[in-house]
């Protein structure tokens, strides 16, 4: 009877173990980003890291989370007026984003609005209007040399 108990326990753990294996290996299948670890991320030249952070940049423009119409926008001032800001984004397009005297700008230090200006390259924080603008609760500008390439 004990033989049988014991039998039993070992198969089941087994099995188990077999089960949750299989899944996480299944689980790893799926996402496409599972074969990248830290040592791979070593291993890339420097023009393959821009360009992996260049994509991953892409990859959030124009992302609103759902939950709280939070949206999270980059691109280069072009254009500035006493409410908003002309964004040229990534794609080639533009945003239009606005902002009040509540809007936090941040930069090293602190920032203001007449920190705005043409050329200047910026990620903005704030809700999304359904127009496809966006109002802006914080802008931080990006240093010198970070400006994203023009298309």
């Amino acid at each position: 009877m004990n033989k049988q108990i014991i039998v039993t326990i070992a198969v089941v753990v087994i099995v188990g173990g077999g089960a949750f294996y299989g899944g996480m290996k299944y689980q790893q299948s799926k996402n496409p980003m599972s074969g990248l670890s830290r040592q791979n991320f070593q291993n890339l030249s420097e023009k393959q890291r821009q360009q992996l952070q260049a994509n991953a940049g892409a990859a959030f423009q124009g992302e609103t989370n759902r939950a709280n119409g939070q949206s999270f926008l980059t691109g280069k001032i072009i254009a500035k007026d006493a409410q908003s800001l002309t964004l040229e984004i990534q794609d080639g397009g533009s945003k239009i984003v606005f902002y009040s005297e509540t809007t936090t700008i941040d930069k090293f230090t602190s920032g203001s609005l007449a920190d705005l200006e043409a050329g200047k390259s910026v990620t903005v924080n704030g809700k999304a209007n359904s127009d496809g603008s966006l109002t802006a609760e914080s802008i931080q500008i990006r240093p010198a040399g970070t400006n994203l390439p023009s298309r």
